[in-house]
């Protein structure tokens, strides 16, 4: 199977973006140098990944410790 993107010669990644409750954002490709939403068509909040996320929790206990 050939990626059409690459084949109309488009830039893009083929890594999916991590939008962090940090407001951060990454890649999964450790070769993406260009964060852009549009360059990627998977997206997905950390909340969502397997095993969660670690800046998920820190919020968390942050917001659980200014409430308290």
């Amino acid at each position: 199977m050939s990626c059409s993107a690459c084949l109309a010669e488009l830039d893009h990644c083929h890594g999916t973006l991590v939008v962090h409750a940090a407001v951060e954002i990454e890649c999964t490709d450790p070769d993406c140098t260009d964060l852009a939403s549009v360059r990627h068509s998977l997206l997905i909040d950390c909340p969502e990944l397997s095993g969660g996320c670690g800046c998920t929790e820190l919020r968390v206990s942050a917001m659980a410790l200014r409430a308290s």
